[in-house]
């Protein structure tokens, strides 16, 4: 079983030691003494305090992008969703083109991407194949 010092959870935390100490004293994140007789958080504790922390944190609102270096944009159709427990295959489409992506499952579930679903796919690629068809 991990433990952490108070020192270490708040740099994992990116607060202060006297902010640990202060939820610490206020029974926020419970601690243990270590056999030096030092306060220690579990880490599993701590993992868990961490998400709450992150899950109740203020962020600015969303601002609609203006600008984006990706070049190649398709506004389409999202026409099928494949999750599985990790990942999630997204497929559009955008007038001929079908574009598919691969994405972790969390994206896909945050973005709420089912069959219907309008979708601009932004595609950037530092490879790009280039082929020459038979010619008769």
């Amino acid at each position: 079983m991990s433990t952490f010092r108070i020192r270490e959870a708040a740099e994992l935390l990116g607060v202060s030691d006297d902010t640990v100490r202060r939820w610490a004293d206020a029974g926020r994140i419970p601690t243990v003494s270590d056999a030096g007789r030092r306060r220690t958080i579990d880490g599993a504790v701590l993992a868990r305090f961490a998400e709450e922390l992150a899950a109740s944190a203020e962020r600015p609102p969303a601002r609609a992008v203006v600008s984006e270096s990706a070049r190649n944009r398709f506004t389409g159709l999202v026409t099928r969703v494949v999750r599985d427990a990790v990942m999630a295959q997204v497929e559009i489409q955008s007038g001929p083109h079908r574009i598919v992506s691969l994405m972790s499952r969390e994206a896909a579930d945050e973005l709420q991407l089912e069959p219907g679903s309008l979708a601009v796919a932004s595609v950037k690629a530092t490879n790009v194949v280039v082929e020459i068809p038979e010619q008769s």
